[in-house]
């Protein structure tokens, strides 16, 4: 025997690297809904669409991911031939600042874009964290008036209730890096470069509130954490009486805006660039009021943080405040779904002088899945094509013209492709979740009619027959027709199936 024919093939093991997910069909068509409405929404505002690459120099996209212990600092890089770094894109922000500073000659400013597209981190991955993912951004660059930033707040809380989410099951809320920097500097964080990793630190254990709890943060304001799989996370190193003054900034909050900013205002008195940001939260909050958004819809909470370092103002977070329950039957509570700020200093990085801008991200995968565990876009259905059989190989030419005809009068139909026999092809096509078959032998051909078969209409019909018999009786599912009247009975059915 060949010792080489006897060895196993050195086959490649088919795996997804972590943190990765394919996507298919429902989800799929859900997605596809959901940004439809967004754009919709979107477009309401006078925002208009842009497309940018995957692809960026790293100089141009900048480091403001706050993974700095991750590899690369949180992005996918590789070198060009010419040996300049590329980098997958981590958001649609840092992008669009290089594009507006292309083209600042040419822009209406303000100037207001939205964008959807797929996004990479090269983070931890964890539940629901992903290292590829969908977002769906809005923007106004060019303009410094907090009425943009109020603007923004209205736009998430329009969009999730265009998805049908009501009011209680959603809240926007809103702080100002500004009132932070304030903390910061009375906590005696130094400012600039010399402070920059410490008041990164810190903001990034303020962002954690949520996920880890008062203990978690306190313990990443001091020496450090041990999470649950041994990975130790270095803290920001703050002294006691420091992280309770931290700690007790996260918890002003409150249901009632004017209220909060007033606390706020106690909070960072004496710290002219904090009494600046609670002046700049009274600015959206009387937009806000002004235009019919209450405390039901729009918050001011001091524990929305945002993990990017580019943000220089206002930020906010569109959080999902139902709990569903997932297919394991346990509770699931979403949280964020999107968020952003105002970002007035990525432009000037191009150009050298102030261009303020503002806006907020969806991220279109979790909120799909939201919507889908609250029983939202359900309705979404994933339909394929209209399937014709192939019965006689002979006459192949004959069928697709038959499926040209349907393509011709807008109808998504293909050929079958395959060797099966017509069980083969009915079990194909049900997989494929084709709502109609079109059946066309001999007998059909000598009588100038074909057969079309309602697959949904047929599954629900097999679930209530009881016997053979009654079987053979039923033909409510199947129907024929005259040749000629194809594309017109097929019509008739996809639109009396159409929910």
């Amino acid at each position: 025997m060949n010792d080489q024919a006897s060895r196993p093939l050195d086959r490649p093991k088919a795996r997804l690297p972590r943190g990765f997910q394919d996507s298919a069909g429902k989800m799929l068509a859900i997605q596809e809904q959901l940004v439809g409405k967004l754009a919709e929404v979107y477009s309401s505002y006078g925002f208009e669409w842009l497309t940018t690459p995957s692809i960026e120099f790293a100089d141009a996209l900048g480091k403001f991911l706050p993974d700095l212990d991750r590899p690369h600092e949180g992005v996918f890089s590789f070198q060009d031939d010419d040996g300049q770094w590329l980098v997958l894109r981590y958001d649609l922000t840092a992008p669009l600042a290089r594009y507006v500073a292309e083209h600042y000659d040419t822009l209406p400013f303000p100037y207001r874009r939205f964008q959807t597209g797929l996004v990479f981190r090269d983070e931890k991955p964890g539940p629901g964290r992903y290292r590829e993912f969908v977002q769906f951004d809005a923007d106004t660059v060019g303009t410094a008036s907090m009425a943009a930033d109020a603007e923004f707040c209205m736009l998430a809380a329009d969009s999730l209730e265009a998805l049908g989410l009501a009011r209680g099951d959603y809240l926007v809320k809103i702080n100002n890096r500004k009132v932070l920097n304030g903390v910061l500097e009375l906590i005696g964080v130094p400012e600039g470069a010399a402070g920059d990793a410490l008041r990164l630190a810190v903001l990034r254990a303020m962002d954690k509130l949520e996920r880890l709890g008062v203990g978690g943060v306190a313990q990443l304001l001091g020496a450090g954490r041990k999470d649950e799989s041994g990975d130790f996370t270095k803290g920001a190193g703050l002294a006691s009486k420091d992280i309770d003054r931290v700690l007790g900034f996260l918890h002003a909050g409150g249901a009632d805006r004017g209220a909060v900013c007033a606390a706020l205002a106690d909070l960072v008195k004496g710290s002219e660039i904090g009494e600046q940001g609670t002046v700049e939260l009274l600015e959206i909050d009387a937009g806000l009021s002004a235009a019919g958004f209450g405390q039901d819809r729009a918050r001011i909470d001091p524990a929305i943080v945002r993990g990017l370092a580019y943000y220089t103002g206002p930020v906010f977070e569109a959080e999902l405040t139902f709990e569903t329950k997932g297919e394991d039957g346990r509770p699931i509570r979403f949280g964020s779904v999107g968020g952003g700020g105002r970002y007035d200093n990525l432009v000037e990085r191009f150009l050298g002088r102030k261009v303020p801008a503002t806006g907020v991200s969806i991220g279109v995968s979790r909120l799909a899945a939201a919507l889908e565990l609250r029983g939202l876009l359900s309705d979404v259905a994933h339909v394929g094509p209209v399937v014709v059989l192939v019965l006689d190989r002979d006459r192949l030419p004959h069928y697709q013209a038959m499926v040209g005809e349907l393509r011709a009068g807008g109808i998504r139909a293909e050929l079958y492709l395959g060797q099966g026999g017509m069980r083969a092809q009915l079990k194909y096509a049900d997989k494929r979740a084709a709502p109609i078959v079109v059946i066309e032998g001999g007998d059909e051909r000598a009588k100038g009619e074909v057969t079309l078969k309602d697959m949904a209409l047929g599954a629900e019909l097999s679930s209530e027959i009881k016997s053979r018999a009654e079987w053979a009786k039923g033909s409510a599912s199947q129907v024929s027709i005259k040749r000629e009247e194809l594309t017109r009975r097929v019509h008739e059915i996809l639109t009396r199936r159409r929910p």
